[in-house]
């Protein structure tokens, strides 16, 4: 300032003198004017004190000093210079300290001591301690300037790491204060600020102008960025507020209408009833006569909802079906040998396709549809940016280690060490990295080690591997983690102070204590503290409970070869550490081949328990069909090789529709092999035993042969083995209208396999049955069939079976008694209205842990990964090709330094970074633009070319030869642009870092930027971050939600700027979860689409009958409601696994409901009541014994499977399937159909009638 008097103008130090401590000296005691300095100092001063650069540039300093002070301040400047504002009053608080010609107003020096000079001979006087009066005012400024620039590699702020303590505690007084005290490792001797903004002890304060971080300091430059200063910034953004659960009265709004409903249902089903039973009293019935159902309602049996034109018409459809089946039943009888040599002629050239097959296991494949924008997405960025690394990980824990304190020396507050950062457990955990490091594994007679397939960021230069790890801070070296200094009494340092510096600062190449240890990683890039540390709170890594070691490996696309070398070593490391015994240590660990191993593993383990769930269906089908009279006939009776004939018929139909498929080169996945034979057993088996049971109840007419007989049979039950068979087929078919690949191929498969498995039943079947009801009647013994039995009985006759009879004589009146009916309606109304209820609140998502073998080792995993880590799967936010960063425009749309936009690229993920627990962006974004321009900056020492050859020269090299890339002028000082841009990029992106310069941009970004045609211009580029740590589903979707939600914001912000680029974010793990984006709607597609084909199919084979059609899809979708009600019970997520499950329940039910339904309609008798009674007597056995047991025999095995994805998905899934769909085929449907069943066909009723004149029949139908 000019305000200063002439004699004013006074020194108190210049020059250096006595050694302080290592290489810092004391400034020599002078208290004269200030001296010009020598012209080879211009460039100095200019640099760090260009306020100072005037007249003859007279200063307290010497050249010397000046480069101590640029030494000193090379920290600093990496740090804030981001912000030239903060920067620019922190060289002021220097400069006037080292420099001002004006020293004496505002420092005192306190204590000296004597020199001697042994160049010079001369005694000097040291200065050892001094008081530097500073205006409050300007510390405050200068605080607030800096207080918010951002240490982008280390996620922080600036201040944390110049502070001595965390930036929260960080204040204007205390930071000064670290700076000037000699134990911070910098300062050479101690300088004791005192605030004041008056004059005080006989000092005037230094109080230069400041800057805010939001005005500029020079026309080049500009004010802060947003990121490095709030002030510019506006409002912090706020997360909306988390949706309201939808509540009446305090409860759940679902629950709440629901109960309602169901209510409002019973008051006036119960009202309608009493109703109608007032009136039949009041009209028709005395007291005494005994009240018959007939009478009741033939009141209300009003024709509902039909045209009689439509009879007619569905009379004769019905006719022409049944004449249709009977003559060709007929035909099958008669040349059983030419159907079935056709049907295996027909089997063989179908199954002989399965010699084609290929079966899907890559993940990818299974979970995404190959167009899904996730598909696209990956298939971008492995391209641009190779494929994405596969991992190796082990999470390690010190269970027998309690906390240590550890107190710094000479002053400063305790800090705890977790139980893993104890000196003796990172001695052991370092022997195991190495002994991981020298796994050798061999694969074609060569050896593979890490070294081969690791990630080396700077090969051929420097081929270290990237571990992440914490024992890189020590670049894993067992001697520089013993490193310490100390005396006899103290130590000053030792691995605890390294490892408090480096969690701050983890790029950095010198710790600034007395160990001026190196904190980069080997590899060369730095190791981030939320990385490798696992289990400690908000930011106290010192904390840790765990260590996570990383080693990344390289992926290929579309590479075997390569890819398979690693698999090669990862199964040696897989082997290595779960044999590696240390008492000390509990490790978790897993690579990337471990859940596919584990899911082979547990596959192959279940072909067994399915195995066996097979045979018992095996068994209890051939048992089940034959009709056993007495013991001696056992063999005549019995159908074994029929019901073994029908099963081979089943599995066959299977293996054509796998065959056909593989003809087509679609290619198989498991979810296919696993369920379709359990489905196709339930759907065909059925028919076998409708079939089989019908002629066992049946009686020949007189003067009917063999084949006329079971023609009539087969056109009686054909039709509703037709309906039945074709609903599901249509269903499946439209069901393959899916985009998700798992349900796609399922329905496909599944659809071919049932009509096959109909065309088969329907004529190799029939032939099979005619001939075995020929051995029976010459009383040949079943299976051995040249053996005559013995006992001659009373050939064939018709019986009934057991069941049968129960069913009729006992069951149907039963469920039909006027006081059931009503209660079994309101039971499943009432459990209907549950599952609605609950419908919305069943989870989507697949839970990894549930793939896995119980005693799997990647469990134990999961369940550290939730427990330790703070950081969830890297994300990345690709910016497409084309976008211009070579214009000032271009940069600030990106950029997040000084001058950019404060809705950049940049900016917007870290504001999103700063709502991690709602964006779920745990990190601010590490961006190789801003690296880009802090390392081209003429200030810094980074960018240097040799002045003859123009060639890169890096920072490390001493040459005086090597120039600086830019002048130190203010063009010098602007950013890059154009030519000049793209001149020095290629440099910076194959620039090691090292202790002069740790901006170089090799390890951090050479992949991040890809540079097309001869470094002429930039394609895609990304900006990577890490998600938090993410644990269910629920978690992972609503991340990739999130990132997508923040990504087409900010492709709007630059489209709205000009740009035409998209910005899109990558992680692994979209892809698998990108289904679940969808799945609702998938579901309601493909369930509804089910649905509506079932309806339409069921609608023609009626014969128009619109209301059995509406009848059996309303039963058929109550199925489906329940099954969610069941999947909400039993915790069962939503997922394509489940939702293969629900289409095929959807196919499994129209089994259940389509014979019934059928029966009913067919039925002539008078009432509802009766007509429901008859359908369930007749059919209600066959269904039961042919698809419930059947499959309940199968299912409880699955009970039994060592996968939890069996367990959960299969056996109680299809357990729920098998119930909910007997009770409603064989309980509530009946008593719907009773109530309000379509009435009867008239001209059906006729077509029976004629049919049957004169024979046995007559008198059943009309009794």
């Amino acid at each position: 300032g000019e305000r200063h008097h002439v004699f004013s103008q006074s020194c108190i130090w210049y020059g250096e003198c006595g050694i302080a401590a290592g290489d810092k000296r004391y400034n020599c005691k002078y208290s004269g004017p200030p001296k010009p300095l020598p012209k080879d100092g211009y460039d100095l001063v200019q640099e760090l004190c260009p306020g100072l650069f005037f007249g003859n540039v007279s200063l307290c300093c010497d050249v010397q000093q000046l480069r101590t002070l640029k030494n000193n301040l090379q920290l600093p400047l990496q740090f804030l210079s981001r912000c030239p504002s903060c920067f620019y009053n922190l060289m002021n608080l220097f400069c006037e300290l080292t420099c001002s010609p004006h020293q004496s107003q505002f420092l005192n020096v306190t204590a000296t001591e004597d020199y001697f000079d042994p160049e010079t001979k001369q005694m000097k006087t040291n200065v050892k301690e001094l008081q530097y009066c500073i205006g409050q005012s300007f510390a405050s400024a200068m605080y607030n300037a800096c207080r918010d620039v951002e240490a982008p590699s280390s996620n922080d702020k600036a201040l944390g790491l110049l502070c001595g303590k965390d930036a929260d505690a960080c204040n204007a007084t205390n930071w000064i204060e670290y700076m000037f005290n000699k134990d911070n490792g910098q300062a050479p001797f101690t300088i004791t600020p005192i605030f004041s903004d008056l004059p005080i002890l006989g000092m005037e304060p230094m109080e230069n102008t400041t800057k805010g971080c939001n005005e500029s300091v020079d026309e080049v430059t500009g004010p802060c960025s947003c990121q490095d200063c709030a002030i510019v910034c506006g409002p912090k953004p706020q997360p909306p507020p988390p949706p309201v659960p939808w509540r009446i009265l305090g409860l759940d709004a679902m629950y709440v209408i629901m109960w309602i409903t169901y209510m409002a249902f019973l008051f006036v089903f119960f009202g309608a009833l009493f109703a109608v039973w007032c009136y039949r009293k009041r009209y028709f019935v005395s007291e005494y006569t005994p009240i018959d159902s007939n009478t009741a309602f033939s009141v209300n049996a009003r024709d509902r909802g039909e045209a009689s034109c439509c009879d007619p018409l569905g009379a004769a459809f019905d006719s022409c079906l049944r004449r249709m089946f009977t003559k060709w039943g007929s035909f099958c009888v008669r040349n059983p040998v030419c159907v079935i040599f056709f049907s295996l002629v027909f089997i063989a050239v179908s199954s002989s396709g399965l010699a084609f097959v290929q079966l899907t296991t890559n993940p990818v494949d299974l979970w995404s549809a190959p167009n899904s924008q996730a598909r696209l997405e990956k298939k971008y960025f492995d391209t641009r940016f190779g494929p994405f690394f596969r991992t190796e990980q082990l999470i390690i824990q010190a269970p027998n280690t309690s906390v240590h304190i550890y107190e710094p020396y000479p002053t400063g507050t305790n800090v705890p060490f977790g139980p893993p950062l104890n000196k003796d457990i990172l001695h052991q955990v370092l022997d195991l990295q190495i002994a991981i490091e020298g796994i050798t594994a061999s694969y074609n007679n060569e050896t593979v080690t890490l070294q081969d397939i690791c990630v080396a960021p700077l090969s051929p230069s420097n081929k270290n591997c990237t571990i992440l790890s914490v024992l890189n801070y020590f670049q894993n070296s067992h001697s520089v983690l013993d490193h310490k200094i100390g005396d006899d009494f103290f130590v000053y340092a030792d691995y605890h102070t390294h490892f408090l510096y480096c969690i701050r600062a983890p790029a950095s190449l010198n710790d600034t204590s007395m160990l001026h240890d190196p904190c980069l990683g080997t590899f060369g890039g730095p190791v981030f503290p939320w990385l490798v540390l696992g289990g400690y709170d908000d930011q106290n890594y010192n904390n840790a409970t765990a260590l996570v070691i990383t080693f990344p490996v390289n992926n290929y696309y579309n590479n075997t070869e390569k890819l398979q070398r690693a698999e090669a070593w990862e199964k040696e490391f897989i082997n290595f550490v779960k044999n590696y015994q240390n008492p000390n240590l509990t490790i978790s660990f897993t690579a990337e081949r471990s859940i596919e191993d584990e899911l082979n593993r547990e596959s192959n383990s279940d072909v067994f328990t399915i195995g066996i769930s097979y045979a018992v269906m095996f068994v209890y089908i051939s048992l089940a069909l034959g009709h056993i009279q007495s013991c001696g006939r056992f063999l005549v009776d019995s159908k074994i090789s029929l019901g073994i004939a029908g099963i081979l018929i089943v599995l066959s139909s299977v293996a054509c529709s796998l065959g056909i498929f593989s003809y087509m080169g679609m290619p198989l996945t498991l979810i296919v092999i696993e369920v379709i034979p359990f489905l196709v057993l339930a759907v065909g088996v059925d028919n076998i035993f409708i079939l089989v049971q019908t002629y066992q109840r049946d009686e020949r007419l007189q003067e009917e042969t063999l084949d006329q007989q079971l023609g009539r049979i087969i056109g009686e039950v054909a039709p509703t083995m037709f309906l039945s068979s074709f609903s599901e087929t249509s269903a499946f078919f439209f069901g393959a209208l899916s985009v998700m690949p798992a349900v796609h191929t399922f329905s496909l498969f599944a659809g071919l396999a049932v009509l096959i498995d109909f065309l088969l039943q329907i004529t190799c079947f029939v032939s099979l049955l005619g001939l075995d009801i020929k051995r029976q009647e010459k009383n040949r013994l079943d299976i051995l069939c040249c053996v005559r039995s013995a006992n001659d009985g009373r050939g064939v006759q018709a019986s009934e079976s057991y069941l049968f009879s129960f069913f009729k004589n006992f069951y149907a009146p039963l469920l039909m008694k006027d006081w059931l009916r009503p209660i079994v309606i309101a039971m499943f109304v009432g459990s209907l209205s549950f599952s609605i209820a609950v419908m919305d609140k069943v989870e989507i998502g697949l839970d990894q842990s549930l793939s896995m073998p119980k005693d799997s080792y990647v469990i134990d995993y999961f369940k550290s990964l939730g427990q330790y880590l703070h950081s969830g799967p890297p994300v990345y936010f690709v910016v497409e090709e084309g976008h211009d960063y070579t214009s000032p425009k271009g940069q600030n749309m990106v950029c997040g330094g000084m001058g950019c936009d404060n809705d950049s690229l940049v900016q917007q993920i870290f504001n999103a970074a700063e709502l991690d627990n709602y964006t779920r962006i745990g990190f601010a974004p590490s961006s190789w633009i801003d690296d880009y321009f802090d390392w081209i900056k003429p200030q810094s020492s980074c960018c240097r070319l040799y002045n003859a050859t123009h060639q890169f020269c890096n920072a490390s090299v001493v040459d005086p030869t090597c120039v600086r890339c830019r002048p130190l002028t203010p063009e010098g000082k602007q950013r890059p642009q154009g030519s000049d841009f793209m001149k020095f990029l290629p440099m910076f992106l194959s620039d090691n870092p090292n202790p002069k310069c740790g901006k170089g941009g090799h390890a951090a970004y050479s992949s991040a930027v890809s540079i097309i045609g001869d470094d002429m211009y930039i394609g895609a580029t990304y900006f990577m971050t890490y998600h938090t740590v993410l644990k269910t589903s629920a978690d992972f979707i609503d991340a990739m939600k999130k990132a997508r939600l923040i990504a087409s914001n900010i492709t709007e912000t630059m489209s709205a700027k000009g740009s035409k680029r998209r910005v899109f974010p990558y992680s692994v793990f979209y892809v698998f979860y990108e289904q679940y984006l969808t799945i609702i709607d998938d579901t309601i597609f493909n369930l509804g689409v089910c649905l509506g084909s079932i309806f339409l199919v069921t609608l023609a084979v009626l014969g128009c009958e619109l209301w059995s059609a509406v009848i059996m899809c309303v039963t058929i979708a109550m199925i489906l409601v329940n099954m969610f009600g069941v999947m909400w019970w039993l915790r069962i997520s939503l997922n394509a696994v489940s939702l293969v499950n629900l289409v095929m329940s959807c196919g499994i039910s129209v089994e259940f409901c389509s014979h019934i339904t059928r029966a009913f309609t067919m039925s002539t008798k008078g009432s509802r009541v009766s007509r429901a009674e008859e359908a369930l007597a007749h059919m209600g056995s066959s269904v039961f014994s042919g698809i419930t047991l059947t499959k309940f025999g199968g299912i409880v095995v699955l009970a039994f499977a060592k996968s939890q994805i069996f367990k959960i998905f299969y056996f109680r899934m299809y357990l729920a399937m098998v119930l909910l769909g007997a009770s409603h085929g064989l309980i509530f449907l009946p008593v719907l159909l009773s109530y309000i069943g379509p009435s009867v066909n008239k001209a059906k009723r006729q077509t029976t009638q004629e049919r049957y004149k004169g024979t046995e029949r007559e008198r059943l139908l009309n009794f």
